[in-house]
């Protein structure tokens, strides 16, 4: 096993994932549902925070009630057919698959919530993999931001800090494993965010062959 790893622990869109099309999709509709116009262009660059976040930025509502009804009317489409068009990154599910025949124990740590989370997976039969999946609502109360999740993950799974990895695609992902003391790969293959400099705290992998070749596989 490469480096002494034993876990890695995975961020999901843009990372193993690229969900923008069904998101961004959804969006679309929810906005139109609600005859509201979008301040900001709906591509991309919205994909990765929580989904309220999201909306709040989108339309400029603030208040919680609103806020909600948005919400509950994005999950009326996303969580019944708009899951369904998330794309795995090519070659995503060789490397989940080699990752566990080579002793590696993975994890999902998501912004996403998890219901569309564990369809997702299901979806593309990649639960197997996964001895753990976190989410934002994975607890009650929901973590309150990446970083204490991540950091609920490690405890729960009793991952010593010094053999566990975690692999993102945003200046979040990297911020989060840096304050829990794990190595930080970029995974660039995915959307690639301009803000995720190679620095320090980052092991840039342009391509999931690079990634798996530092980890000795």
């Amino acid at each position: 096993m490469g480096k002494g790893i034993t876990d890695i622990i995975f961020d999901l869109d843009g990372t193993l994932i690229d969900s923008a099309p069904s998101i961004l999709e959804c969006f679309k509709r929810t906005l139109e549902s609600t005859n509201i116009e979008p301040l900001y262009q709906l591509n991309s660059d919205l994909i990765g925070p929580p989904l309220s976040q999201t909306l709040s930025r989108l339309t400029g509502i603030n208040e919680s009630e609103a806020l909600s009804k948005l919400v509950e009317e994005f999950k009326n489409h996303y969580d019944v057919s708009g899951y369904k068009s998330t794309i795995p990154f090519l070659g995503v599910g060789e490397l989940l698959k080699e990752c566990v025949r080579s002793g590696f124990r993975l994890h999902i740590a998501t912004n996403k919530r998890l219901v569309p989370t564990a369809l997702i997976l299901n979806h593309l039969g990649w639960r197997q993999y996964f001895k753990s999946v976190y989410a934002l609502d994975s607890s009650s109360p929901a973590f309150d931001n990446k970083t204490i999740m991540l950091s609920a993950l490690l405890d729960a799974e009793n991952i010593d800090r010094n053999y566990g990895v975690y692999v993102g695609d945003r200046v979040e992902d990297k911020d989060s494993a840096i304050f829990c003391d794990l190595h930080f790969f970029a995974a660039k293959w995915g959307y690639q965010d301009e803000k995720l400099t190679s620095d320090d705290g980052v092991i840039s992998c342009g391509t999931i062959e690079q990634f798996l070749e530092y980890i000795n596989i």
